[in-house]
């Protein structure tokens, strides 16, 4: 299986991974500016989300976008990763740390993390609406945590379509028998520096988990923006879109 992706701009290449409430159309607002920059953009749907289904059997999906960059000639990447997509960069880098140029994530989730009462709680109500066939009700929830105060409501509207979509990509697959390959990083094999962001209107998990990568990963910077919530990209494109810059340049 072939993950769904697009590819603009020429240059260094980076690579974005999207947030598991969204796909890769998160990345709208930094695309255009990244290639400005000079870089070649490439950006793919995680399996579940967007364009690319969930598969049947064994799916190593972290080897897939190694193998997709392969395919693309691109030996060296930048990573950036929100949240979810976050913790497979950080999975992907701790595997080929010679492949990672530089490592921004954004409210990223880590393998590992035990989940604080909040976010159990999220968790479960999800799965309680789900359960009862509220998808309706599941999209309002998610969309209600994870946008912060600062998006507009053409944002919330385009979290609310992308997390619908996911829902209805894997609920019609709830009788695929996929087995994902899922190992927990070895933190110490990362070498790129990285920018770490959380936002003061998410939930403490994300906080506590950059505060944690902060002291493990080389050359590591933390940054705390007072107006974000858990996805800052979309909420204030322009700012984040500056950090991204200013952080790949250097």
């Amino acid at each position: 299986m072939t993950l769904a992706y697009d590819v603009t701009g020429d240059g260094p290449a980076v690579l974005l991974l999207h947030s598991t409430v969204c796909d890769r159309r998160m990345w709208d607002p930094q695309v255009a500016a990244l290639a400005a920059a000079g870089r070649r953009v490439v950006r793919l749907d995680l399996v579940g989300h967007g364009d690319t289904p969930v598969p049947a059997g064994r799916f190593d999906e972290t080897g897939a976008i190694a193998a997709l960059l392969d395919d693309l000639g691109i030996t060296e990447t930048a990573l950036v990763g929100a949240s979810g997509g976050g913790r497979v960069a950080l999975e992907f880098a701790a595997r080929w740390p010679d492949r990672v140029t530089a490592l921004a994530l954004l409210c990223t989730a880590l393998r590992g993390h035990e989940a604080g009462p909040e976010l159990q709680a999220f968790d479960e109500r999800e799965e309680a609406l789900l359960e009862a066939g509220d998808i309706a009700g599941a999209v309002d929830l998610n969309v209600g945590l994870w946008v912060g105060p600062d998006a507009g409501d053409e944002t919330r509207e385009l979290v609310r379509v992308m997390q619908r979509h996911a829902f209805d990509v894997q609920l019609a697959a709830e009788d695929v028998a996929y087995e994902p390959v899922r190992t927990e990083p070895d933190l110490a094999r990362i070498t790129a520096p990285a920018l770490l962001v959380t936002g003061a209107h998410d939930l403490p998990d994300f906080r506590e988990i950059a505060a944690h990568l902060a002291g493990v990963l080389p050359q590591a910077r933390h940054v705390e923006l007072d107006w974000a919530g858990h996805l800052p990209s979309l909420e204030r494109p322009g700012a984040v879109n500056a950090l991204l810059l200013e952080f790949l340049a250097g």
